[in-house]
């Protein structure tokens, strides 16, 4: 069955990958194991956007560099979308006032695009009759629109992958055929090597 796999990058890295040794993940090799055999990928499709560096971890962005550039040499099924983060300030009340002081002004940094362009393409792959099986991963709500459109115009069959052990998104699962987990066993098998082979790109060793 010819599949592809769209992937919201945040989700499944907060999801599952956060605070683990397994960031390193080869996507095809995971999501193989965690499909039937009947699935042939044709495509993954990485919806993700670039990260800043924080106080406690100025290589973030140079080490989600080098874990793309591996997928785009190594892996050319592989294919990389990105939104963009928006800082805005908000005003919030504190959970305890100090004196007369109840609010506070702060930067809200928000994710912006990674959630729209996988729809998008989830719905454009559709109409292009590019696969006959869509699996999302994710655990986004916001996608239940764009999986129910493809199954009822398009007769697409639908997977959806939860990373982690969240309870499932029901608004999602209503219009899933099927449904799978991501758990701790399958990243830990599905690692790139720490030299990608025919590249001098190397596993981050903050990785």
């Amino acid at each position: 069955m010819r599949t592809f796999v769209y992937v919201d990058g945040f989700n499944l890295y907060y999801g599952a990958l956060k605070g683990t040794p397994w960031r390193w993940l080869d996507l095809p090799v995971l999501f193989t194991r965690v499909l039937q055999p009947h699935h042939e990928i044709l495509k993954v499709k990485y919806c993700t956007a670039r990260v800043s560096g924080t106080l406690a971890d100025q290589s973030k962005p140079q080490c989600q560099d080098v874990y793309l550039r591996a997928h785009q040499r190594y892996r050319p099924d592989v294919e990389v979308y990105f939104g963009h983060f928006l800082g805005h300030p908000v005003t919030a009340p504190l959970a305890q006032p100090v004196d007369n002081v109840r609010t506070a002004t702060v930067i809200r940094t928000e994710e912006k695009g990674p959630d729209v362009n996988l729809a998008v393409h989830l719905l454009n792959d559709s109409w292009l009759d590019a696969y006959d099986c869509a699996v999302v991963v994710s655990n986004d709500s916001d996608l239940a629109e764009a999986m129910r459109l493809v199954k009822q115009q398009h007769g697409k069959r639908i997977g959806l992958v939860t990373p982690g052990n969240r309870g499932v998104s029901r608004q999602l699962l209503a219009h899933a055929d099927f449904a799978r987990r991501i758990r701790t066993a399958g990243l830990r098998d599905a690692q790139l090597p720490d030299l990608v082979p025919g590249t001098s790109i190397r596993k981050p060793a903050r990785w």
